[in-house]
């Protein structure tokens, strides 16, 4: 088996280099939030060969409460346990992958990092990718002989919502908001109760790191957040989205980009919105 590069990242043709599925482990995590069931039934019909299916809500996220975002954290003794059922140790290589998108792929990337998971990698292009190379499918549910998944959580990798207000208050850091443009700016809001975003947080659309489905260059992406940091460190930036996910996208981006450390707002906007005091910028809509 091949060694894995240091990016984040690895690329369908690496992947399908690596070989022995028993010592490289791989993970599908297609999911829509319109059809919840979608993802599930994706990989059944079709996934990369040795993958175990991972759900955005029923794996990657905890319970939904009235104070929390739309996918809060799970408990760190449970998600062990999912890591656990999926066979998964803390020194396996793992790559995930979703449709192409990579936000979910994201989202599962940075919980694994959370858990101190070195060694996992975002399949650069996902499924798409891996389709469009004419490499091999399998389909049906694969499993794996459960596991004991130990090791800390580093709670560092990420922020609360009485964190984000007092950068809000003090101006000592810099929110980086992952949604599109329009529900940034309040303009449209499918998804929660409330459109709008946090004062003071700038706008870096997940999608615009990507061009023809897959990352742009690291070069491209590191000159592209050094301006919106201007003179910031990588730490004193806060990644936000609407509920999590997209805005590890980001975080994942600024990796790959070679500028490690920042953080995410786990709850995101989702979570902001449910304390009527929190201030809510809408921008103008002149069109």
């Amino acid at each position: 088996m091949e060694k894995m590069n240091d990016s984040p990242l690895i690329s369908v043709n690496e992947l399908s280099a690596q070989g022995d599925g028993n010592v490289l482990r791989v993970c599908d995590c297609r999911f829509l939030l319109s059809q919840a069931d979608a993802g599930r039934a994706q990989y059944l019909a079709s996934h990369i060969p040795g993958a175990s299916y991972v759900d955005l809500e029923a794996d990657l996220s905890g319970p939904v409460g009235s104070r929390t975002g739309r996918h809060p954290l799970p408990e760190v003794g449970v998600f062990r346990e999912t890591l656990g059922h999926l066979g998964l140790t803390p020194d396996m290589p793992v790559v995930v992958y979703d449709d192409g998108g990579c936000a979910m792929a994201a989202r599962f990337w940075w919980m694994l990092r959370w858990m101190g998971h070195s060694d996992v990698k975002v399949l650069d292009g996902g499924f798409a990718a891996w389709q469009a190379a004419g490499f091999a499918l399998a389909s049906g549910n694969e499993t794996y002989q459960s596991a004991i998944y130990e090791g800390p959580a580093d709670d560092d990798l990420w922020v609360s919502v009485e964190t984000v207000e007092s950068i809000v208050g003090q101006g000592s850091g810099l929110i980086v908001d992952a949604r599109e443009a329009s529900r940034f700016k309040g303009w449209q809001e499918p998804l929660d109760l409330v459109a709008g975003h946090i004062p003071s947080a700038l706008n870096r659309p997940f999608i615009e790191n990507m061009r023809e489905g897959k990352f742009k260059s690291t070069g491209e992406l590191r000159q592209a957040f050094k301006t919106l940091m201007r003179a910031r460190s990588p730490r004193d930036v806060i990644h936000s989205c609407g509920s999590g996910v997209t805005a590890c996208h980001n975080l994942l981006a600024m990796e790959h980009a070679g500028l490690p450390g920042s953080r995410l707002f786990v709850g995101s906007w989702s979570e902001w919105i449910t304390d009527q005091r929190r201030e809510v910028v809408i921008e103008p809509n002149d069109s």
